[in-house]
C-alpha cells in the first residue's frame, strides 16, 4: 500500500511545487513508483514535468467535476507519473459546493492507485480552502515546506489547526510527515535562526536535509525538468536526493 502525502503551506512562494517536483524525481531515481497530483490551479507542477497544461486532457478538474476516468488523466514522464491541472481548477471550489461528500472527491479519485504506487504526492494551492481540504482528506500525511525567512512561522498555526480539525472530523488517520526547510542560506544569521525556531516548534519533525537557495532550482522549471535532470550535480539536486533518502529511511523505520 502506497503512502499519500499532501505538500501544504498556505503561504505562497515557500517551495511547495519545487519540493513536489524534485522530491518525486529523486524518489523515482531510487526505484520508487511515484504519482503526482497537481492540485494547484497555477499548474506549475504540471509544467515542471514538461507536460503542457493547456492541452493536457482530461485534467484533475475533469476527474473531480465531470467524472472523467482518473486513469486516463495520468501522463507518464521519465521522472514520475502526473495527473495534470490547469486554470479550470480555480473554479472547482464553487462547483464542488453542491456535490455530496465534496471533501472526499480527491480521495475517491486517488484511492484505486494506492496499490500501484509507492508514493502519491498532492501539490496543494497556497490557501486553506476546499481544494486543500480535499487534499488533507485524501492524504495519509502532510509535508510542510517552510521558507527560511522572517515570516516563516506566520500562518503555520492556522495550518496546524486545520489539520487538527480534519483529523478530528474527516480523516482520523492523518499525521504530520515532516517539515522541510527551504531557501536556506547558511551565510546568514536569519536562516540559522529560523531553522532553530522551526525545530523548536516541531520537535522531531524537521528533516535534517535543508534545501539551499540555488539558481539551478529556480531555472529548472522553465526547461520543464526536475533539477536532477537539468543539472545533475547542482546543490539543489544533491539536497533533494538527500531528502528522498531521508524520507525512505524514516518510512522504513516507521514500518520496522
Amino acid at each position: 500500500m502506497g503512502k499519500t502525502i499532501a505538500i501544504v503551506n498556505q503561504k505562497g512562494g515557500v517551495g511547495k511545487t519545487t519540493t513536489c517536483v524534485n522530491l518525486a524525481a529523486a524518489l523515482k531515481e531510487l526505484g520508487q513508483r511515484v504519482l503526482i497530483c497537481d492540485f494547484d490551479p497555477q499548474a506549475n507542477t504540471t509544467s515542471g514535468f514538461g507536460v503542457d497544461k493547456t492541452t493536457a486532457s482530461p485534467s484533475i478538474y475533469d476527474v473531480l467535476i465531470d467524472g472523467a476516468d482518473c486513469r486516463k488523466a495520468i501522463v507518464s514522464t521519465q521522472w514520475a507519473d502526473v495527473i495534470p491541472a490547469n486554470k479550470a481548477l480555480a473554479g472547482a471550489t464553487v462547483e464542488m459546493i453542491g456535490i455530496d461528500h465534496r471533501e472526499y472527491l480527491l480521495k475517491n479519485a486517488l484511492e484505486p492507485f494506492r496499490e500501484e504506487y509507492d508514493y502519491i504526492f498532492i501539490d496543494c494551492p497556497p490557501s486553506l480552502e476546499l481544494l486543500t481540504l480535499n487534499a488533507l482528506c485524501a492524504a495519509d500525511t502532510v509535508m510542510v515546506p517552510v521558507q527560511c525567512e522572517y515570516y516563516a512561522l506566520e500562518g503555520l498555526s492556522d495550518l496546524l489547526s486545520t489539520i487538527r480539525i480534519v483529523k478530528r472530523s474527516l480523516n482520523p488517520a492523518i499525521d504530520l510527515e515532516g517539515v522541510v526547510l527551504t531557501m536556506y542560506d547558511g551565510r546568514t544569521n536569519l536562516s540559522m535562526q529560523v531553522a532553530e525556531e522551526v525545530k523548536r516548534h516541531f520537535p522531531g519533525k524537521v528533516y535534517a536535509t535543508v534545501i539551499p537557495r540555488n539558481v539551478r532550482l529556480s531555472e529548472a522549471p522553465s526547461h520543464g525538468k526536475p533539477v536532477t535532470a537539468y543539472d545533475n550535480l547542482s546543490r539543489g539536486s544533491e539536497a533533494y536526493r538527500a531528502l528522498a533518502g531521508e524520507l525512505l529511511e524514516k518510512s522504513a523505520a516507521a514500518v520496522g
